[in-house]
């Protein structure tokens, strides 16, 4: 049990009675901003879980981000530009509504917070279809690469989990969302 952040499945939003309304509720908005309504490009996986504690990448995001961008206000990624976050009227996991970011501000964001926190970006597994980032962090590779992620691996965790969220959302033309 507990949290997981997963692409969503195209025959899912298509058609399961969960993602369905999520779906119909997002194009209904996107249209009425003048904007296409959404089209997947792909369907590889992403999955990873939220397992650790969040409060010290809470406080370094607070520290690091400017008011306007924010790692942590949306239950869905989109893989698209929006003007603004969306909030769509649909349940998600924990509101009675659907906060929606493009993942290139998230993006913008995570790489702010892994600057700051000098984090090896390169190390990192660079596509997470399997739990591969928590896989890496239980055991990370912390020789020859100091820095003050090694003092923090929670809030590392999450940046990296943020970061390769969003790159994969982009790249892969598919939405993100919590289950």
């Amino acid at each position: 049990m507990g949290t997981y952040l997963v692409n969503a499945d195209p025959a899912d939003w298509a058609d399961d009675e969960v993602h369905r309304p999520l779906a119909v509720a997002l194009d209904a908005e996107l249209t009425r901003r003048g904007l296409a309504p959404f089209a997947f490009d792909s369907d590889r996986s992403f999955e990873e879980k939220l397992y650790r504690p969040m409060a010290s990448f809470n406080q370094l995001c607070d520290a690091v981000l400017p008011p306007h961008l924010s790692l942590l206000d949306w239950e869905l990624l989109l893989p698209i530009a929006l003007p603004e976050p969306l909030l769509l009227p649909v349940d998600s996991a924990y509101s009675d509504t659907t906060a929606v970011r493009g993942a290139g501000e998230v993006l913008t964001a995570a790489r702010m917070v892994a600057t700051a926190l000098a984090l090896p970006v390169d190390l990192l597994p660079a596509r997470c279809p399997n739990l591969d980032l928590c896989a890496w962090f239980d055991h990370p590779a912390t020789d020859g690469h100091p820095g003050p992620w090694q003092d923090d691996l929670d809030a590392a965790f999450y940046t990296a989990l943020y970061l390769r969220a969003a790159e994969h959302a982009l790249r892969e033309g598919s939405p993100l969302l919590y289950c």
